[in-house]
């Protein structure tokens, strides 16, 4: 797409959005109705759209994709009126006889940027959180995906007029224009070194922006684990997708005490789950020629202790186990994004704690254990996105909490209130009476000021003493009266 259609696009965003049609809260609702009519009525058309793309199974992409957007849509139908009114807070003392009230407001015409790993899902909850807090939306998919990225523009644009919703695909020429303008919101998912480049464009502007991005996740496996449930729940959350999962367990460090009977029951699990890898039609591929050639890079073979092998025909790669791995290995430089499991070994828990603190924040910290001083110990000593305990991956599919990064695996949170509050600005308003004035904040002051601010914090909603500085009494009744009937 050129560059002049569009800014065109912007502009006729902008238009409307100044034009109040996305504020009326029943036309919002209206919209993410037809949402959810669109997704229940084509759940085979996405899905086999995801297939073609990511080799996804009809029931992973309603699992991981299809059902977490009926979620997102569903709160937002059952909650969006609750949202969407202002809400009434205590005003300070110094101010009474007035109404403070906090009114919830869209930015305007918002940017989202998703990605290709999960295209359906990371793609229509940041629009269905920006429709309902009353934006005006353009939709950049990722070139990568472009099954995905068809659906997701015939569907919006079914929906949608353009000048409402509005989907741009393309590849990088596309996003250097769409960075060109100016936004009043971006909602960008991918990853850190094009997070940086969003948010060095978005500086230009003073825009506003979300960072959902990604990093090498770590999961621990302690010494009081149930290593079964450990093994078994490990392997699904690098399974799923085939480890191209921003919050994947990307590596492992097991106790040494429990680390053969793990690596044993994990191997177990590989094959109870996924069997033949390769020829396991339920088992996705990498989702093109580069990234698959990236990830088997990674595998050392001499530290393979389970799979490792891989298909160029079908961009298969084999759920692969490595042990002995260390932080000099290539598969600890940067983010796997794909079905590698390194496993490093530890004797003390202080030893991991210090080193993933050494290293940049993760998007996702996972601990096995049935200690709950370990739990505790990991969790207000590390700094992360977000987590499960003897769980991986699940704790993103929720709207009764934000999802989001910290530090350099994003900023910012999404989903269910937080993605609502994410493309809203809470204005704060005073709405002060004129049937009175009170006066102590005029000039000329007097002595009745200074005893006003001495024994009065006027910034406070609460009062529980008043202590009198007897030197700064008002000299008479009268004084008093003048100070709080001051006439204008």
């Amino acid at each position: 797409m050129e560059k002049q259609q569009i800014h065109a696009i912007v502009e006729n965003q902008k238009a409307y959005f100044d034009s109040g049609a996305t504020k009326c809260v029943d036309v919002r609702i209206g919209y993410l109705k037809k949402i959810k009519e669109y997704i229940i009525k084509n759940e085979s058309t996405i899905a086999a759209a995801l297939k073609a793309d990511l080799g996804k199974s009809a029931y992973e992409s309603y699992l991981c994709e299809i059902a977490v957007v009926l979620a997102e849509v569903n709160y937002m139908l059952k909650n969006i009126r609750r949202l969407t009114k202002n809400k009434t807070v205590p005003t300070p003392f110094g101010q009474q006889l007035s109404h403070s009230y906090v009114r919830p407001t869209p930015y305007g015409t918002v940017l989202v940027m998703s990605p290709w790993n999960y295209p359906f899902m990371l793609t229509i909850p940041p629009v269905i959180d920006a429709v309902a807090a009353g934006n005006t939306c353009i939709v950049k998919t990722s070139a990568y995906s472009p099954n995905t990225s068809k659906l997701v523009k015939d569907m919006l644009e079914s929906i949608f007029p353009q000048e409402y919703v509005s989907v741009i695909t393309g590849g990088r020429e596309e996003n250097t224009y769409l960075l060109d303008e100016k936004f009043d919101y971006i909602f960008f998912t991918g990853s850190k070194n094009v997070g940086k480049l969003i948010l060095r464009k978005a500086a230009e502007n003073l825009t506003p922006v979300t960072l959902e991005l990604g990093g090498k996740s770590p999961t621990i496996v302690d010494e009081t684990a149930s290593l079964r449930i450990a093994a078994r729940r490990l392997v699904f959350g690098k399974g799923f997708n085939v480890g191209q999962t921003c919050v994947a367990p990307d590596y492992v460090y097991v106790h040494r005490s429990i680390k053969d009977k793990f690596l044993t029951l994990v191997k177990e699990e590989i094959t109870r789950q996924f069997g033949d890898c390769l020829n396991n039609e339920y088992y996705g591929c990498i989702i093109n020629d580069k990234h698959f050639e990236r990830v088997c890079s990674l595998i050392d073979h001499s530290k393979v202790i389970h799979g490792g092998k891989s298909d160029p025909a079908t961009r298969k790669i084999q759920m692969t186990v490595m042990d002995n791995v260390t932080w000099d290995d290539a598969v600890m430089k940067e983010e796997i994004f794909g079905p590698i499991i390194p496993v490093l070994t530890y004797d003390r828990l202080d030893d991991v704690i210090a080193e993933i603190k050494k290293r940049d924040k993760p998007l996702a910290l996972y601990i096995f254990s049935s200690s709950k001083a370990n739990i505790e110990k990991v969790h207000s000593s590390c700094s992360f996105g977000g987590g499960c305990i003897n769980e991986t991956d699940i704790h993103v599919i929720t709207t009764a909490m934000g999802f989001g990064g910290v530090g350099e695996s994003g900023m910012g949170q999404y989903h269910g209130k937080d993605g609502f509050d994410t493309f809203t600005h809470y204005t704060s308003i005073v709405d002060k009476k004129t049937w009175i004035d009170l006066g102590q904040r005029y000039q000329p002051y007097n002595k009745m000021n200074l005893w006003f601010s001495r024994n009065l914090n006027f910034g406070s909603t609460i009062h529980k003493t008043l202590k009198m500085d007897c030197n700064t009494l008002p000299n008479s009744f009268n004084e008093l009266l003048g100070f709080y009937f001051r006439k204008k």
